[in-house]
């Protein structure tokens, strides 16, 4: 009798000595996920302007200008995503940088430290840019529309234009923009098409690392677009606004002066860098695949919408009506990406005209607020359509305008370069010697660039 007490008061012992070591085991495991969590939370927490900036970078005009570089070239010029990547970064920096010190958009300073020439010439510059901009995607969203929807190109057009100022004006930007944001993951098409199909990855590699240069029109004339593309105007005013509106959700900005350290200026950078490589991965994915698909099937000039969506087909061949598929695809793509970036380029342009005359600024407002910030953005918006309607291929049209940006880069790059490394200005935050170093580089780079374009018309 005892015996059988003593028994079963061991196995209790044992069951509860198990669950203890269960509990303890489900504690421990709870604990470790809910620190990956919140790592996790942290590493997004991180991710704000940079990561918007670089998805809006790959907007349609990036796109068709990729794609018609590795079309044209082949792997000719793949070594440019590698190698835009740390100017990109510099550039970008330099620009969030300048607007997280100084608590105002590259406008603002332009203007309480330059003459008013130099406000309405940089102002101007970067609103005729991305009106024009603003034509060239809306048109290519129309003409990828109608891959895949048989409606007149001039419905769809007034479709897309109303649809995104509605959206623009009357909804968060914030709410709207992590909508969108899942149209974007289109782009991830590019790599894994690039990853699936067979490549030279011997010659890919060597391509990717060592530049090559051809001294003719139309290598220079790609070349300038590839640089206006990434490196274009209306990032620089965006992500320095954007910086701003940041600053003040957060309440940072306190008597009209932010108040923040070297920890948040790490912690931009980071968000920076991120959005940049991501930018510049893609870039490298979609030359990678126009050069492999188009390039080597001897299409070297992409005229339409068509053309464009051909570089998926391998990523879609093994399925029923492939071709189809490769066109939702793309066309997915170039809607979602413009419906991203329209706002990024009106919106920038009106920063930098609100700021110019002091107007209300934010696209947290509600129009009644900043009735003059949201006017710019419709009148551009609109203007941008209009001029699709002078007669002119839509995606000739991105290439187009993509050059034009590398051109009116060059001029406000100095202004940058300037503004950033000023001590009265930045104070302790001004650019060191690398930063210096990679701005300068990058502004006699594209420079020369748009040079020797003209040079050889």
């Amino acid at each position: 009798m005892m015996k059988n007490s003593l028994l079963q008061r061991i196995e209790k012992n044992d069951q509860l000595i198990v669950y203890c070591i269960q509990k303890q085991l489900i504690m421990s495991v709870k604990h470790q996920v809910e620190n990956q969590t919140k790592k996790i939370k942290k590493f997004f927490g991180l991710l704000g302007p940079g990561l918007t900036t670089g998805a809006a970078d790959d907007d349609p005009s990036g796109i068709a200008t990729y794609s018609q570089t590795g079309a044209q070239f082949g792997y000719a010029q793949l070594w440019t995503a590698l190698y835009m990547l740390p100017f990109m970064t510099a550039v970008q920096e330099a620009c969030a940088r300048i607007g997280m010190v100084t608590g105002k958009g590259l406008t603002g300073v332009i203007k309480e430290h330059y003459s008013k020439k130099i406000l309405y010439s940089s102002v101007g510059l970067v609103v005729i840019a991305n009106t024009i901009n603003i034509g060239a995607d809306i048109g290519a969203m129309a003409a990828a529309a109608q891959l895949i929807i048989p409606a007149d190109i001039v419905i769809l057009m007034l479709f897309f234009t109303i649809s995104i100022l509605t959206l623009e004006v009357f909804t968060s930007y914030r709410v709207y923009s992590k909508v969108l944001k899942w149209l974007a993951l289109s782009l991830l098409a590019y790599p894994l098409t690039a990853f699936i199909i067979d490549q030279p990855w011997k010659e890919v590699l060597k391509a990717s690392i060592v530049p090559h240069f051809e001294f003719s029109f139309n290598f220079l004339f790609i070349i300038t677009g590839v640089f206006g593309t990434t490196i274009t105007p209306y990032m620089f005013f965006w992500q320095a606004s954007q910086e701003v509106e940041e600053e003040n959700e957060r309440g940072l900005i306190q008597d009209g002066k932010p108040n923040i350290g070297w920890r948040h200026i790490h912690a931009m950078r980071k968000d920076n860098s991120i959005g940049m490589v991501i930018s510049e991965f893609t870039t490298w994915c979609i030359i990678l695949v126009g050069g492999t698909v188009l390039h080597s099937a001897h299409i070297t000039d992409i005229n339409t919408a068509a053309d464009a969506a051909k570089a998926l087909e391998p990523l879609v061949q093994s399925f029923p009506n492939s071709g189809l598929i490769s066109k939702i695809i793309f066309a997915t793509g170039i809607i979602g990406l413009g419906l991203l970036a329209v706002p990024v380029l009106s919106g920038s342009a009106s920063y930098a005209v609100s700021e110019a005359f002091n107007w209300n600024a934010s696209l947290n407002l509600k129009f009644t607020k900043a009735k003059g910030f949201y006017m710019v953005i419709i009148i551009s918006t609109l203007i941008g359509l209009c001029m699709n309607f002078i007669v002119i291929n839509p995606v000739k049209a991105l290439v187009y305008t993509a050059v034009l940006n590398g051109v009116a880069a060059v001029p406000l790059l100095f202004l940058i370069i300037r503004i950033s490394a000023s001590e009265s200005i930045m104070g302790e935050f001004k650019s060191r010697w690398l930063s210096k170093s990679l701005l300068w580089a990058t502004f006699f780079f594209m420079a020369a660039a748009s040079i020797a374009m003209f040079f050889t018309i």
